[in-house]
């Protein structure tokens, strides 16, 4: 699985899910800071990336769009580095892998995670 970390959340986020053994990559490393949420959106289902961000937007943007892909990790909490939340983020993932893989809105507190299937609203 693959996922593109968006910049609202630190970089270490690549190295901590490498380390998980997944691809990872941070939006500034492949496309400019200032790009829209679509844009960003679109770069991901594109290249078959799950967004993992803390903006609530994106969820806005799956319901309006009603598209299966990309998926999308909201990380809701208060403390957003690895350190923090990094291991309820990575059981959310192995919890919800199938999930992902075919479309699905995840959102991800410290003490559980929910799942939406994509497209939201049908």
């Amino acid at each position: 699985m693959r996922f593109l970390i968006d910049m609202n959340l630190s970089p270490s986020w690549v190295p901590f899910l490498q380390n998980a053994g997944f691809e990872a990559a941070h939006w500034s490393a492949v496309g400019a800071a200032d790009a829209s949420d679509r844009t960003l959106m679109q770069w991901a289902a594109a290249h078959d990336h799950v967004v993992v961000t803390n903006d609530l937007d994106f969820s806005t943007i799956l319901a309006a769009t009603q598209r299966r892909k990309p998926s999308v990790i909201q990380i809701r909490a208060d403390l957003l580095t690895p350190v923090a939340i990094g291991s309820a983020v990575l059981r959310a993932i192995a919890q919800t892998e199938r999930e992902l893989a075919e479309g699905a809105l995840v959102s991800i507190d410290p003490d559980r995670a929910r799942v939406r299937i994509l497209p939201l609203g049908s």
